[in-house]
């Protein structure tokens, strides 16, 4: 090494089941069955660019209260609804119930699924998946229980788009983990590639938009900051003072995306929908 050559710093390498465990821990406060409710359109748009047949084989991954597995419930399939979140499983049960819904609900880790190689005709995840520790492995989880020809439907928030920007509001407040790579990345062509390129026969990804409908961005607030589980952890660890600039700021957020134009709130949040076909 030469007198003036500076070392590189080594890249911090995460800890990913102590992040896992903080994620699990997020995503079962508050409740955000009472926020996935107001998705639904999501799960029934995806189930329709998939052109689901009656019939098909499906595992929905990171379900929360079962958007997309009541969306292909409804079509006919054969639903298994997964989620790492025992509460939230409970909400999809009582949801397919109330609807006389056929579907297995089982417990499950989204980066270690407990299915055969090749189990499923079509694998779902409506804002799931994409918020996983490991995103290389749940991704390879994804396909592995895919069979071959079989298709991964994903709708996962843009990085440009308004959740994509929450979040990143809410890093600048609350530090998020050393390392781990960001959720919407799951939002990028870029990184669909590089974790699906090398075993997929074709990719489409096309940029939709959901409409977070609220009385008003306060009101929006107060649902997210008592129901959403990341918004909800931030919110507590932080003191009233900071407390109140975080408010502050994500009231700004809706403010510059809110088209409502009568006091309420319409906020259009960018997400693509994703279409991969297994080879």
């Amino acid at each position: 090494m030469s007198a003036t050559a500076v070392p590189q710093a080594m890249p911090i390498q995460p800890d990913l089941i102590a992040v896992k465990a903080r994620q699990q821990g997020a995503w079962s406060s508050g409740d955000y069955a009472i926020v996935g409710t107001t998705l639904q359109i999501v799960g029934e748009s995806l189930c329709e660019a998939l052109d689901l047949r009656a019939g098909s084989k499906v595992l929905d991954v990171a379900a929360g209260n079962g958007n997309a597995t009541l969306a292909a419930a409804r079509r006919w399939c054969d639903v298994t609804s997964t989620d790492y979140v025992s509460a939230l499983l409970e909400r999809g049960h009582e949801r397919a119930a109330a609807e006389r819904l056929k579907v297995d609900f089982r417990e499950a880790d989204a980066e270690d699924l407990p299915f055969a190689d090749g189990s499923f005709d079509v694998v779902l995840s409506t804002f799931g998946v994409m918020f996983t520790a490991d995103q290389d492995r749940a991704a390879s989880e994804l396909l592995r229980v895919c069979k071959s020809g079989g298709k991964i439907g994903l709708a996962n928030w843009t990085p440009e788009g308004f959740i994509g920007q929450l979040f990143k509001t809410l890093g600048k407040h609350v530090a998020p983990a050393a390392g781990v790579k960001s959720p919407a990345l799951w939002g990028t062509r870029v990184r669909l590639a590089e974790m699906f390129g090398e075993h997929a026969a074709d990719i489409t990804a096309e940029p939709r938009m959901f409409v977070f409908r609220y009385r008003s961005a306060q009101h929006w607030l107060d649902v997210f900051k008592t129901y959403y589980g990341p918004m909800f952890k931030a919110f507590g660890a932080l003191d009233a003072g900071k407390q109140e600039a975080l408010a502050a700021d994500l009231i700004a957020l809706a403010g510059e995306f809110n088209r409502a134009g009568n006091g309420s709130m319409a906020v259009r949040s960018e997400y693509l929908e994703i279409i991969i076909t297994k080879r």
